[in-house]
């Protein structure tokens, strides 16, 4: 800059900025940080307008008055205008104030503490099961009976329901443990993903989980697509035709979701697990019907292959795992590359 702020005096700023390729800018900003033509540091002089030193230290003091120390800047700065006294303006006694780190947040701020992404991986029936909570409509407002469903993330297929009056743990860690010994679950087989509701966390099912040697995860706070799955599933529920605005009993749900719940494992051909039911998924029918849907469409290829366009048809592949949160590889991150 020093080469550039010489050439300037014989030819002007703009010349020697454009010859030198210099920014303007960058050179206006480096004069005004304090250097002389030969690159050597000087001392700005202070703008006549500027408080003395002197000034600053009876700014200061004033403050820190028994009867201005609690005060702010601006009540300050009013009680000394009806005391017939003008000592600077109140953006003066902020810069003053800050000058002397004594401008900061007095309340105790909350910290949210940092929570782990669950990462959960399952490449088969019956290895990471997600269970949650959902509220149906009684017969007349504010009642609600709860329903509870423990779903398969692999096959889809619900292991366990059940429709309660309340929301509770030791009904939550009933179903629980009945839906694993229905399904037959060993010792550190299963991994259960839940939210953070009050059922979830409370110490009925921590127990349960720890006895059974199953593994807990939990969503993030305020994170809705951490538990995905159910989510989904109960979207499915509540968007049927037949799904009632309000429900008239207890008895009246539990025979809705028994008939739904047939439906949904049975019947219904789920486009996340290549339109198989989750029945078949999950009890391992899934390779054969692929195979069945194979031979038709070779068949039909080979009847009218023109209609193809030359190209044999396959049906829709199973998913070879279901994760909750997959990693995210820097190869395929487009940011981190």
């Amino acid at each position: 800059m020093g080469m550039t702020a010489s050439l300037a005096k014989d030819v002007g700023i703009k010349p020697a900025c454009e010859a030198l390729v210099v920014s303007r800018a960058s050179y206006y900003r480096w004069q005004n940080q304090g250097e002389d033509s030969e690159g050597k540091e000087y001392l700005r002089p202070l703008s006549p307008l500027a408080l003395s030193p002197y000034e600053q230290q009876q700014v200061l003091d004033t403050l820190h008055e028994e009867r201005f120390v609690d005060k702010a800047p601006q009540e300050v700065y009013a009680a000394l205008l009806d005391d017939g006294r003008y000592i600077c303006s109140v953006r003066t006694i902020y810069r003053i104030l800050e000058a002397h780190k004594e401008v900061r947040e007095r309340r105790n701020q909350l910290r949210h503490p940092m929570y782990t992404k669950p990462e959960l991986l399952a490449e088969g029936p019956n290895q990471v099961w997600s269970w949650d909570i959902t509220k149906l409509k009684g017969p007349t407002k504010w009642t609600y009976y709860y329903l509870y469903v423990i779903l398969d993330i692999f096959s889809r297929y619900v292991v366990g329901w059940m429709v309660a009056g309340r929301e509770q743990g030791t009904l939550a860690k009933k179903l629980i443990d009945q839906s694993c010994e229905k399904q037959g679950i060993q010792s550190s087989q299963l991994s259960i993903h839940s939210d953070r509701g009050p059922s979830m966390t409370s110490k009925p099912v921590v127990f349960l989980l720890a006895d059974l040697g199953i593994t807990k995860s939990i969503s993030r706070p305020y994170v809705s697509n951490d538990n995905p799955y159910s989510e989904a599933q109960f979207k499915t529920m509540k968007y049927r035709p037949e799904f009632p605005e309000r429900f008239g009993c207890s008895e009246d749900s539990r025979s809705f979701c028994q008939t739904f719940f047939r439906w949904y494992n049975t019947e219904h051909y789920h486009s996340g697990i290549g339109f198989l039911t989750p029945e078949d998924v999950h009890c391992g029918r899934a390779e054969q019907i692929i195979k069945e849907r194979q031979a038709v469409l070779n068949e039909a290829f080979l009847k009218h292959p023109e209609r193809f366009k030359r190209k044999m048809p396959k049906p829709m592949a199973l998913q070879e795992a279901a994760w909750i949160n997959k990693p995210i590889s820097e190869k395929s991150d487009p940011l981190r590359q």
